[in-house]
């Protein structure tokens, strides 16, 4: 089984100290990026949940910048401690608390660093009490609890504070504060010089009128910065110092800032507070730059602003097309990174804020208006390639490789620039692909303003490429008058299309192709109408051609009826159900076809075509069908009831399920528990011959069933196999070794050394013997294999030597 599609921003992600390498946290996994090129080098595994963050242990000299130790974190209750250039875990500390975040104040303290004596390392984190009961009554699960990583335990007593729920530790770049936001409200800590393990944390509060979305300090001067809810930027300068000044400077401090606090509200701690609105909607990304001049803010409207500090001047960097979610510097001040809401993790030119790489996960779901639920789909696959087309936010297809777990391409369907706002104005509602993937096909509807300027656009798309660039060849406004598209099905071996309409009727489209005179290569197609279609002006809910190509079958709401597409003649109607008929599949060369009915009495009906009736039938609801090309089997991803309170919940919180049916069989042949099926999809892809992610059950002829859930992870596995074994794929699997590995010295050149054995080698140094020539064959092979120099020394220098018979000397 490949495991995949996880996501890339839930946590920020870290460099390594060299910044050649980018430490993301994808669910119970850090997976490990090249910089230079954006590609997988490595992953760490052994977390068994959602890995919340990740610090890289930094160098204390330019000579130790290839030192590769981090920790993690995770809501498995562990903190874990890795060398990431070997993927080696060396060390676990169980605190049996959910972990959400962690901070770690002497690696941020270079006097701590240089000190003689290394004191034991303490971390601060923010974990979820599931423990005790009074915390549980007040509603207050979310503690800051002090950790000594060194001892492996948390500091028995030291709990900073206590919130409603986890919320985020951020801490300043040189070591010495730390915070978190609640509400309107910031409560700020002061680390102790020598931070042992009964030292006492000073602390103070900073309040504002909105509820506050992040926080930000300065790397020198006491200095916070905090964004809200509702776009605002709040700057307190002189932060602490009354509270954290020096006993001898405190009363002075006090009389001169006790009647001048210009915006400071309450009684906050701090000199002066001032606001910056550019923001029309929450702030989620504050970060000062490293000398401090500057400040970097983000949130929905997909742009970076980066503000001047003492003049509030703003330079941008925009078009970024998706929600900022945070902002990770590196070592090298030169380089930076943006995580987005896209699943996208861009790799900035500091201070041009000039984007160099991304690092492109799968895209996230997109919401969709009330009004279109049910007549959008999220992704389509396809089978051939193992790829998935998925629906982005941002009016694009995203090709993402499900073998390869990577992006292969992104192809623009509509010229529009990101809305932060929430009044969607457009939405790209179906795409569909041919059975080979070389043609695409897009339904996009502009909302209509005050009733005025909506229409519904089709568009063909070809593939001129292998990989995946797509030229748009045909758009066709109003297909359908002024209704909307409901389903569109390719013929499985003509350039012919087939369109549904919830308007009453459906189109069959065919391409005619331009060639040059040399008949090198099709330089344009052009898509016309080659028939029309209707029954009893219902609604055209679904559609879907046989496996031949010679029937097309659409439904007619609750009946299904049976065309010839050439020449649009009406050849049956079958039926009928309850409920609209949403999903048709044809099965194979079975002769069976599967439909599924939804609302109040969803349905799951095969119907056999050699008699044109029902042959079983499910109450079921039915969230996709997908049907194997080669033989009579097919998958359904079923929503399971919700359990009442006498009823026990399936293992692992299974909200869904898969089916596998035989055809002509009303019992699953088999099941499997599924979690986040709503929104789901299946299909049967072609599994690679010499793919190694193969498990050795798999069997290429029956292909490979793939599925994704609703947030887009996704899971492929043989559905006729013997699997237990649940891998993650790597991007390493596809990738030549172009790579930086993180190898150095001998690895670096000749590759990993095998493992030791002292008989071989002893053994192969007792074969090289003086011979004629032995200089041309004596270095041969690889130099891991080679005998010791101690053995190889005497044979060379004595096939350089001339001997003579008897006594004489050697010349």
């Amino acid at each position: 089984m490949i495991r995949g599609g996880k996501s890339f921003v839930s946590s920020p992600p870290a460099f390594s100290n060299d910044a050649k390498k980018l430490l993301v946290c994808t669910g119970n996994t850090v997976s490990v990026f090249s910089t230079d090129t954006g590609l997988q080098v490595a992953d760490l595994e052994g977390h068994t949940a959602l890995v919340t963050s990740v610090i890289v242990v930094p160098s204390s000299t330019p000579a130790n910048a290839l030192l590769c130790y981090c920790w993690t974190t995770s809501l498995d209750g562990t903190i874990r401690y890795w060398d990431f250039s070997v993927s080696e875990l060396i060390k676990t500390v169980d605190i049996q608390l959910p972990v959400y975040s962690m901070v770690i104040p002497s690696f941020l303290d270079r006097q701590s660093e240089n000190s003689e004596t290394q004191p034991d390392t303490y971390a601060y984190i923010s974990v979820e009490d599931t423990k005790t009961e009074q915390n549980k009554q007040r509603n207050l699960r979310g503690q800051i609890r002090k950790c000594n990583l060194s001892k492996s335990r948390l500091v028995r007593g030291a709990i900073l504070s206590e919130t409603k729920k986890p919320e985020k530790i951020t801490i300043s770049s040189n070591g010495k504060y730390f915070g978190v936001h609640e509400k309107r409200k910031i409560r700020v800590w002061e680390v102790p010089t020598k931070d042992g393990k009964n030292i006492s944390h000073r602390n103070i509060k900073l309040t504002h009128t909105k509820n506050l979305s992040c926080i930000a300090f300065h790397p020198t001067d006491r200095i916070v910065a905090a964004g809200d809810a509702t776009g605002r930027i709040l700057v307190w300068r002189g932060f602490g110092d009354k509270t954290f000044a020096d006993k001898d400077l405190e009363n002075e401090k006090v009389s001169k800032d006790e009647d001048d606090k210009p915006g400071v509200r309450g009684e906050g701690d701090a000199d002066s507070c001032t606001t910056w609105h550019w923001h029309s909607s929450e702030v989620k990304v504050l970060y000062f730059s490293s000398d401090g001049a500057y400040l970097f803010s983000g949130g929905k409207e997909g742009v970076l602003v980066g503000w001047q500090l003492d003049t509030g001047k703003k330079k941008f960097l925009p078009r970024i097309g998706t929600p900022l979610l945070s902002f990770t510097s590196s070592p090298d001040s030169s380089l930076s990174s943006i995580s987005c809401a896209d699943n996208r993790i861009h790799i900035l030119k500091m201070p041009r804020m000039e984007i160099l790489k991304s690092i492109s996960g799968i895209k996230l779901p997109t919401p969709v208006p009330d009004m279109f639920r049910g007549s959008c789909n999220d992704f389509v696959f396809d089978r051939t390639a193992g790829l998935v087309a998925v629906r982005t936010e941002n009016y694009c297809i995203q090709f993402y490789s499900l073998f390869d777990d990577r992006e292969i391409s992104e192809v623009q369907v509509c010229e529009r620039n990101h809305q932060p706002s929430d009044d969607v104005t457009m939405i790209l509602n179906l795409v569909a692909l041919s059975f080979d993937g070389s043609v695409m096909c897009t339904v996009e509807t502009r909302m209509a303003e005050e009733g005025i300027g909506g229409f519904v656009t089709l568009k063909f798309w070809d593939r001129r490429s292998q990989n995946n660039d797509y030229n748009l060849s045909t758009i066709i406004y109003e297909p359908h008058r002024d209704a909307g598209v409901s389903a569109v099905a390719f013929h499985p071996t003509r350039c012919m299309a087939a369109s549904a309409s919830y308007g009453g009727d459906f189109k069959v489209w065919v391409s005619n192709h331009d060639i040059q005179p040399n008949d090198k290569l099709i330089q344009r197609t052009r898509w016309a109408c080659h028939a029309v279609g209707s029954y009893q002006k219902k609604p055209m809910t679904a559609a879907a051609f046989s496996n031949d190509g010679s029937v097309l079958a659409v439904a007619a709401e609750t009946v299904v009826t049976l065309w010839d597409p050439e020449k649009n003649v009406l050849v049956a109607v079958i039926g009928s159900t309850r409920e609209p008929i949403g999903n048709l599949s044809f099965i194979g060369d079975s002769g069976f076809l599967a439909s599924a009915s939804h609302g109040a009495n969803p349905q799951l009906s095969v119907w056999d075509m050699s008699k044109l009736s029902v042959s079983w039938s499910y109450k079921l609801h039915v969230e996709a069908i997908a049907s194997s090309d080669k033989d009579s089997h097919f998958a359904v991803l079923v929503l399971l009831p919700e359990p009442s309170n006498a009823e026990v919940a399936t293992s692992h919180n299974a909200d869904g399920a898969i089916l596998l049916f035989n055809a002509g069989e009303p019992v699953a042949v088999a099941s499997w528990f599924v979690t986040k099926a709503k929104g789901g999809g299946l299909a049967f892809i072609q599994s690679r011959s010499l793919d190694d992610n193969m498990d050795e059950n798999d069997n290429p002829g029956s292909g490979l069933l793939a599925y994704v859930n609703g947030d887009h992870e996704y899971a492929i596995f043989n559905p006729h196999g013997l699997e237990t074994q649940e891998r993650k794929v790597r991007h390493t699997d596809s990738v030549p070794s172009l790579e930086v590995t993180g190898q150095s010295g001998y690895a670096s050149i000749y590759g990993k050394l095998p493992e030791f054995k002292l008989n071989a080698i002893e053994a192969s140094a007792e074969t090289v013997t003086p011979s004629e020539r032995p200089w041309e064959t004596i270095f041969s092979g690889p130099s891991h294999s080679l005998p010791p120099l101690t053995k190889l020394c005497s044979a060379f220098l004595e096939s350089l030597l001339e001997k003579r018979s008897g006594d004489g000397l050697v010349k």
